[in-house]
């Protein structure tokens, strides 16, 4: 059993698309959770179906609807870098390596969930996944996590093969389709787009069951 699970994503919303129901798994079996969230995804450009957020609005509802998400998958602490969304590859890394590097000196993980450097499509996703790599490789190779990376990019086993851990969430699904269902101002257009037949996941049930049966991650290998 893992001691701490460690989860470093960019975007309200990255921890349940990308890895909600494998953090679920670990919060029911006992183990702390904790969360980074670098931003509060305020230039997202999904406002709700129909629409109820505005530009201005938008971060407050995000940061209300990553905290319900968080409480319904088991994340026991949540910590919010403040980053602005859109712009992490523009901050300064090495101050960045060192807050992460302090929070895994502190929280001491056993594991670590984050996207794989370049292979993630987004440039946030790339940066932040990029800087969390760097901070634990800091660490001596005794103190080091391991480190679950997800990817998503259209080559990305082309180039680092099959993912070493494909995790049946299938018992988790409900939990993580009301996390996703807590992220409403993202997922009401996906649900809205389904139900007009535009998706090609669509299903009798939900309209994420693809996302519901299992998540994939790369173990990550240090040089």
């Amino acid at each position: 059993m893992e001691q701490h699970v460690l989860v470093v994503f960019p975007h309200p919303d990255d921890e349940t698309f990308g890895c909600g129901g494998t953090i679920a798994q670990f919060a029911k079996s006992g183990v702390p959770v904790t969360y980074i969230c670098g931003t509060l995804g305020q230039m997202g450009r999904n406002m709700g179906k129909p629409f109820f957020a505005t530009r201005e609005s938008l971060p407050n509802i995000r940061e209300a609807e990553l905290e319900e998400a968080c409480q319904a998958i088991g994340i026991q602490h949540l910590i919010k870098l403040g980053l602005r969304d859109k712009t992490i590859e523009f901050e300064d890394p090495e101050t960045l390596i060192d807050r992460i590097e302090g929070i895994l000196r502190e929280v001491r993980p056993s594991l670590v969930l984050t996207h794989y450097p370049g292979y993630a499509v987004h440039p946030d996703h790339n940066a932040l996944g990029e800087v969390t790599i760097r901070a634990i490789s800091r660490l001596s190779v005794p103190e080091r996590p391991i480190v679950y990376a997800h990817a998503f990019a259209r080559d990305c086993q082309d180039v680092l093969g099959p993912p070493d851990i494909v995790n049946d969430i299938s018992a988790m699904s409900e939990v993580k389709l009301a996390a996703i269902r807590a992220h409403r101002s993202q997922s009401q257009v996906m649900f809205a787009r389904t139900a007009k037949g535009q998706s090609k996941e669509q299903s009798s049930k939900n309209p994420f069951s693809h996302m519901l049966k299992s998540e994939s991650f790369w173990t990550y290998r240090f040089s």
